[in-house]
């Protein structure tokens, strides 16, 4: 059973923007405290991209502020990741992923270390130069 189901993914040139959505079972946003993106490009270790508190808190990774947006539609059980002037720096497979466990994940400084426990599979996102 796949709680989170990420789409937007594609192939844009540096400049360009994409919008990542992730389509979250109603038992996910019943449930969580912390939705967020992460990131990884072939040979590196994950990165967490953006996070998003149930309150409405954000947190970003330094060279995605001023760039990225993560949102969520609460009527829809969605969450966002509108990128802008993407560079080839952010190809990458993208990740959504939830935390239903830790009310603390987002705001206690677990993100983006620790892992949250639940995962959507991944949508690419290629950024050429």
């Amino acid at each position: 059973h796949v709680n989170l189901v990420p789409s937007g993914g594609g192939s844009v040139q540096a400049g360009g923007s994409l919008r990542l959505s992730c389509a979250a079972s109603k038992d996910i946003y019943d449930n969580y405290y912390c939705m967020a993106w992460f990131r990884r490009a072939p040979g590196t270790e994950g990165e967490g991209v953006a996070a998003i508190a149930k309150d409405g808190s954000t947190f970003y990774r330094d060279n995605v502020k001023g760039r990225f947006t993560i949102s969520q539609d609460k009527a829809k059980n969605t969450l966002y990741l509108q990128m802008n002037n993407l560079k080839s720096t952010d190809s990458a497979m993208y990740y959504c992923a939830a935390e239903t466990q830790n009310p603390e994940y987002c705001s206690g400084g677990y993100w983006p270390a620790t892992a949250p426990n639940a995962w959507g599979q991944g949508t690419l996102v290629t950024v050429s130069s």
